[in-house]
């Protein structure tokens, strides 16, 4: 093989594929923010022409996207040192992070307008301000700056069922800040855990995670604390317009489990964690990544059923 053709190769083995641009969207988080706004778009009480609602549900889907790539050019820096981070597509040499801006820049505009023109002005308004607010103020600002970055920050990551809402109605009401508050809540607990057992990665990048700068007991304790409020605004939600006897039922199941995880990591202590390599730790997270999904799965059948008499009070 000559040296052209060698050079050739490793050009084409660098090269950016659509899987790294599409890599740079978060395509697992854009999952639980299409999952959450569709719950919210037929959890309201108004019919949406299917052609608006998959407009809708796009839109905001490309928003988060948007957001996923303006968070990886800003991130790129502590992405290379984390073991969790370091095969995205920036650290990994896949794509510049001026195209990561570029792309991100251009998808938020695209999604805020477009969704504006297929809804109302005001879904539209408030997927800016989701885009602005995961960016700049927890991107940016928060998370290196404060151990406070995963709780108020984890407000990005609640607004997508209320956009989904607001689309369909262009109005707000409290149904759709109750699967928000759900959402809110629900951060925490969920990167809490995933912090216990990944703390040197928080360490090594310079995060201020709770784990790195008030230690891994204090996060235990705020694991417990953050899930019992969690566990009464999620059973208080069922008695709420978008509740019923279904989402009940999953509700006591799923907070009953969590309830019983936070518990077990609460009464651990470091040597326990390091002999089974954070067992219950790792488990809470997994756990907690169904629990959220089958709350709002729950509020979506609620939403099914209502048409038929069946679902609410």
């Amino acid at each position: 093989m000559s040296d052209a053709s060698i050079n050739a190769s490793i050009l084409r083995e660098d090269e950016a594929s659509f899987g790294d641009y599409f890599a740079l969207l978060k395509p697992r988080v854009m999952s639980l923010v299409v999952f959450t706004a569709f719950v919210g778009l037929l959890a309201a009480p108004v019919s949406v022409h299917p052609v608006i609602g998959f407009c809708a549900i796009l839109f905001i889907a490309i928003g988060g996207g948007a957001s996923g790539a303006l968070n990886m050019w800003w991130d790129a820096d502590i992405d290379k040192v984390m073991k969790r981070t370091k095969g995205r597509p920036i650290p990994a040499g896949k794509v510049e992070e001026g195209e990561a801006l570029s792309l991100g820049l251009a998808l938020s505009g695209m999604s805020v307008i477009m969704l504006a023109l297929a809804t109302n002005l005001l879904a539209g308004a408030f997927l800016a301000f989701t885009i602005f607010f995961y960016v700049v103020v927890y991107t940016m600002w928060l998370k290196r700056a404060t151990p406070q970055n995963i709780v108020i920050g984890g407000a990005a990551g609640a607004f997508p069922p209320v956009i989904g809402w607001i689309a369909a109605t262009g109005s707000m009401s409290v149904e759709p800040w109750l699967m928000f508050a759900l959402t809110f809540m629900w951060t925490p607990p969920h990167f809490w855990a995933l912090a216990l057992f990944m703390r040197s990665d928080y360490d090594d990048a310079g995060v201020p995670m709770l784990t790195v700068t008030h230690g891994r007991r204090a996060t235990r304790v705020h694991i417990l604390v953050y899930t019992i409020l969690l566990a009464l605004l999620a059973v208080g939600t069922a008695f709420s317009g978008v509740g019923g006897p279904v989402y009940l039922a999953v509700s006591l199941v799923l907070n009953a489990l969590f309830l019983h995880g936070a518990w077990k990591i609460w009464r651990r202590d470091e040597d326990d964690s390091e002999k089974d390599n954070f067992k219950a730790e790792r488990s809470f997270f997994k756990l907690s990544l169904l629990y959220l999904f089958l709350h709002f799965g729950a509020i979506l059948v609620e939403a099914m059923l209502k048409p038929f008499g069946l679902g609410g009070w």
